[in-house]
C-alpha cells in the first residue's frame, strides 16, 4: 500500500485523475511538473515574451484587465500591473475555506498551467507546485467568487501567497505568507507579463469542490442503500419488490445498482424470512419499496456530474489563451455555468435521499406504523424518550437540505461596469453542495442508528449476515437499546463511521459487494513527503 511519504503526483499536459485530486487535497500528497508539461510551459512562455516585446497591445500581456482592458501598459509598469491585479482581486471575506478545497483548487490551477496554454514562466509554475507541496495553505475566504471569470478572488488569495503576501496556514497556525515561505525555503515570486491572469482566471474552486463531493457521494449512495436495507429489515418490509425482473421493467442504471445492493444486503435475513408469508401486509410504504428509485436517481445524477467534471479536467481554462499556432486569443471558457448547473443538480437528489431517509426513521418511532416496536424505540416509554429528538435533528437537517437544493445558478449579478454582465454563481453552488453532503451524511447516520436499535428490538429474530455486520461495527462506537443516555456523541460517532466508509465497507464485504474506492476524508497530514511518482 502506498503512503503519503511514497507518492508524488506528476502534473502533465493531460487531465488529472480525480483520485489524485482527492489525494492531494486530503492527504497532502506533493506534486511536481512532468517533463511534457515543462516543455509545454516553456514553449508558450516564448510566445508571450515575443508579444510583450512588440508594440501591439495584447490583452493580459500589455493591457489592463476587465473593463480597463483598453489601456496600454508600458513595459516599465507591467510588473506593478501584475502585483496590482493580484492584490486588488484578493478581496474575499468571511470564514476561511477548508484546507482541502484550497489544495484542490491549487492543484487544478497548476494542471492548467501545465498545459502550456497560459504563458506563465516555468519558474512560476514550479514555485506554485512547491507552495502546494510545502504544506502551507493560503487563506481563502468563503465569499468573493461569482464563478465568472472563474473563481477570481479565491485564486487571487493563492497567488498573493505565492508573491509572499497575505496569510497562510502552517500546520494549523495562521502566519504571514512572507515569514512562512522563508521558513519553508520558498522564495516569493515577482510575476511577469500575463502571469497574474493565468493564476486567477479559472474554474478550479468549483471543479475542486465538485470532485470532492463526487468522491463522497459515491460512498453516500452506497450508505443510502445500506440504510434502506436496515430499515426494510427492521420494519418487517419485503425484499420481493427489489427483484431483478421487476427492476428490469424500468431500466434506469442507478436504480438497478441500488436494487441489486438491497437484494444482496437482505439475502438470507431471518427477519425477512419470518414474515414472508401470511403477515397480512399487501404493500410497504413508498419510503421502503421505492428506495432504489430515489437512491438510483442520485446515482444517475452523480454519473452525469462526473461526465461534466471529466471534461472540465481536460480543459485549459484561462483568458486569453496561448494557442499551439502562436496566437493569443480571448474567449469565454472561464464561465462557470457547466459546473454550476451540475453542482446545483446534485443538491436536489441529495435532499431527496435525505428526505426519504428521515421518513423511514420516523416510521420506526411511531407505534401506529412500526409493527410492534415500543414508542420512539424507548426502553421505558414515558420515562424514556428513546430516539424522539434524534428524529427532530434529522428533520431539521432535511429542512435545511431542501433550502440548499434551491439553485444558485439561476441568479446572476452584473459586475465590472457591465463588462461581466452575466455570472454563473458556481462557487455559491459548490459551497452549498458541501453543506448538503455533510447534511446527508448526518441524516443517514441517524437512520442507521435508529434502524439498528429497531432490528435489535426484534430479538430473538436475527438480522441477515450483511446488516448484522453493519450493526456489529456500529456497536463498537454506539450502545444498543437501553435507558435514555446522552445521544449526541453516539450520533457523531455514527456519522464518523458513515463518513469514513467503514460502516458500509463492513456490510458490503459480508454481502460480497464492491464498495466505492476508499480515500481519506479527514484533514491532511503535515510534512513534505517525496517518493514514487504518478503521472497525470
Amino acid at each position: 500500500m502506498e503512503t503519503v511519504a511514497t507518492r508524488t503526483v506528476l502534473v502533465g499536459t493531460g487531465p488529472l485523475d480525480p483520485a489524485d485530486v482527492v489525494a492531494v487535497a486530503r492527504e497532502g500528497v506533493p506534486v511536481a511538473l512532468a517533463p511534457d508539461a515543462r516543455e509545454a510551459v516553456a514553449a508558450s512562455r516564448a510566445v508571450v515574451d515575443r508579444l510583450a516585446a512588440s508594440d501591439e497591445p495584447v490583452y493580459g500581456v500589455s493591457t489592463g484587465f476587465g473593463a480597463l482592458a483598453t489601456r496600454h501598459i508600458a513595459p516599465a509598469d507591467r510588473a506593478r500591473l501584475q502585483r496590482s491585479l493580484i492584490r486588488s482581486h484578493a478581496a474575499g471575506t468571511g470564514p476561511r475555506v477548508e484546507d482541502e478545497v484550497v489544495r484542490a483548487l491549487m492543484l487544478l490551477r497548476l494542471s492548467t498551467l501545465a498545459t502550456g496554454r497560459t504563458g506563465v514562466r516555468l519558474e512560476t509554475a514550479d514555485a506554485y507546485a512547491a507552495l502546494l507541496s510545502s504544506g502551507l495553505v493560503p487563506v481563502v475566504h468563503e465569499h468573493g467568487s461569482l464563478g465568472c471569470s472563474g473563481d477570481l478572488a479565491p485564486l487571487a488569495h493563492c497567488a498573493l501567497a505565492l508573491m509572499g503576501e497575505g496569510d497562510v496556514v502552517d500546520d494549523g497556525v495562521l502566519r504571514p505568507a512572507a515569514e512562512a515561505l522563508a521558513d519553508h525555503g520558498l522564495v516569493p515570486v515577482e510575476l511577469a507579463e500575463k502571469e497574474g491572469l493565468a493564476l486567477i482566471n479559472g474554474t478550479d474552486g468549483m471543479l475542486g469542490m465538485l470532485l470532492l463531493a463526487l468522491h463522497d457521494l459515491d460512498r453516500l449512495a452506497d450508505t443510502a442503500d445500506l440504510a434502506a436495507a436496515l430499515s426494510v429489515e427492521g420494519q418487517l418490509g419485503t425484499d420481493r419488490v427489489f427483484a431483478a425482473d421487476l427492476q428490469a421493467l424500468r431500466p434506469q442504471a442507478g436504480q438497478s445498482v441500488s436494487a441489486a445492493h438491497l437484494r444482496a444486503l437482505l439475502a438470507g435475513s431471518p427477519i425477512v424470512a419470518s414474515h414472508r408469508h401470511g403477515d397480512g401486509v399487501v404493500q410497504d410504504a413508498y419510503s421502503l419499496r421505492c428506495s432504489p428509485q430515489v437512491a438510483g436517481g442520485l446515482r444517475d445524477t452523480i454519473a452525469h456530474a462526473r461526465s461534466v467534471a471529466g471534461r472540465e479536467l481536460e480543459a485549459a481554462i484561462d483568458n486569453p489563451s496561448v494557442l499551439p499556432d502562436g496566437r493569443v486569443e480571448s474567449h469565454g471558457n472561464f464561465h462557470g455555468a457547466p459546473l454550476a448547473y451540475v453542482l446545483d443538480f446534485l443538491a436536489i437528489p441529495v435532499a431527496d435521499v435525505a428526505s426519504m431517509s428521515e421518513r423511514r426513521t420516523d416510521r420506526f418511532l411511531d407505534v401506529a406504523r412500526n409493527r410492534g416496536l415500543p414508542p420512539f424505540l424507548a426502553d421505558d416509554p414515558g420515562v424514556d424518550s428513546g430516539l424522539m429528538i434524534a428524529q427532530y435533528t434529522q428533520a431539521a437537517i432535511v429542512s435545511e437540505l431542501k433550502r440548499l437544493a434551491v439553485p444558485a445558478s439561476v441568479d446572476s449579478i452584473p459586475s465590472s461596469a457591465l463588462q461581466e454582465d452575466h455570472v454563473s454563481m458556481g462557487w455559491s453552488a459548490a459551497r452549498k453542495l458541501r453543506r448538503a453532503v455533510d447534511g446527508l451524511t448526518r441524516v443517514l447516520a441517524i437512520e442507521i442508528l435508529t434502524a439498528a436499535r429497531g432490528i435489535e428490538l426484534r430479538s430473538p429474530l436475527r438480522p441477515g449476515r450483511a446488516t448484522g455486520a453493519a450493526i456489529a461495527r456500529l456497536r463498537q462506537v454506539a450502545l444498543g437499546p437501553g435507558p435514555d443516555r446522552f445521544l449526541a456523541p453516539e450520533i457523531d460517532a455514527t456519522t464518523d463511521l458513515v463518513r469514513s466508509g467503514e460502516l458500509v465497507a463492513a456490510a458490503f464485504a459480508a454481502a460480497g459487494l464492491p464498495t466505492a474506492a476508499a480515500a481519506p476524508t479527514g484533514p491532511a497530514p503535515t510534512g513534505n513527503p517525496t517518493g514514487t511518482e504518478h503521472t497525470s
